[in-house]
């Protein structure tokens, strides 16, 4: 559950006016993204990955940006279309990313600081850069579209993403799970506000697929700490309602002590999964998170090759 005082920017804004000032941000979304990107990739150096493997796992459209010797020509023989042999190597180095950009990450507790879809947005968008840089296969995990990589890919991933973020929210908190071949990897970047039962048998689910997984919790400082005193209304963000309470510093020991109990979990759940786990404020500068986020997913990503 999310709350926020009824005082501060939400999602309640008309959706007309919030699509015109996303669609306003949408330059300075993706220069910050391609910034953050640029930053890290001075501070990390590059490996080549080796051999391709030879284990098959499933044929896939050819794509634009691959190269014309990929194609399987006895594949495509039997269609109106090129078709690519996908090894179950390859398969394995594809990333699929999810921002969330549900209800509960349309809240910032300072008009001057960034809301914590767009954050979730700009590290997902620089994560994106980064990979495809490194010729890794990338995706979105709650759209269709096959990973994949390249400029054009890198492009259609934005887009995607500036585009659901001018929209109502989705009311699902957590993504329909594609099939996700063994040792792919998954990086959720999220405030992981949800019931945590239902949290903890979804990650259980991705795990259980033998897929990798790295886990960065967005917050917004006054979630982090609960700084409100006095009477204080909170509004729901995803339609729990309404409280008003006559002292929110009361409410304080109780948040925190269910916060590091939610975090608590997070950590446990991905050290016996061998994921990994970060939480960052947008109150902080988003470089630091996202070198250690591609510090952790190149690590392991290149176990395997």
């Amino acid at each position: 559950m999310s709350m926020t005082p009824d005082n501060t920017a939400s999602s309640q804004s008309p959706t007309r006016a919030r699509g015109e000032t996303i669609a306003a941000s949408f330059p300075a979304l993706l220069v910050a993204a391609d910034r953050v990107a640029s930053t890290v990739a001075q501070g990390v150096h590059g490996r080549r990955r080796v051999g391709q493997g030879e284990t098959f796992w499933q044929y896939r459209r050819f794509e634009f940006g691959d190269s014309p010797q990929q194609i399987d020509w006895r594949r495509s023989a039997r269609s109106d279309r090129l078709y690519v042999r996908q090894t179950e190597w390859e398969a394995a180095q594809s990333v699929w990313l999810w921002p969330d950009l549900t209800a509960s990450m349309r809240y910032t507790s300072n008009r001057n600081r960034p809301e914590k879809c767009e954050r979730a947005a700009v590290l997902a968008l620089a994560l994106a850069s980064l990979l495809t840089r490194g010729g890794e296969r990338i995706a979105l995990l709650d759209k269709p579209e096959p990973p994949a990589t390249g400029r054009a890919v890198l492009d259609r991933i934005a887009m995607s993403v500036l585009r659901d973020m001018s929209r109502d929210p989705s009311q699902d908190e957590l993504p329909v799970l594609p099939s996700l071949p063994r040792y792919s990897t998954v990086v959720l970047i999220s405030d992981f506000l949800v019931e945590e039962d239902k949290l903890m048998d979804f990650l259980g689910r991705v795990a259980a697929r033998g897929v990798r997984g790295h886990l960065l919790q967005i917050l917004d400082p006054s979630e982090a700490s609960l700084p409100f005193r006095g009477r204080t209304q909170f509004r729901g963000l995803e339609s729990e309602g309404e409280l008003l309470v006559g002292r929110a510093e009361a409410l304080r020991a109780d948040y925190l002590e269910r916060l590091e109990s939610l975090q608590s979990s997070l950590r446990t759940f991905a050290r016996r999964a061998s994921w990994t786990f970060a939480t960052h404020q947008t109150d902080a500068p988003p470089e630091p998170a996202m070198l250690s986020l591609f510090t952790n997913m190149t690590e392991a990503l290149y176990a395997r090759s």
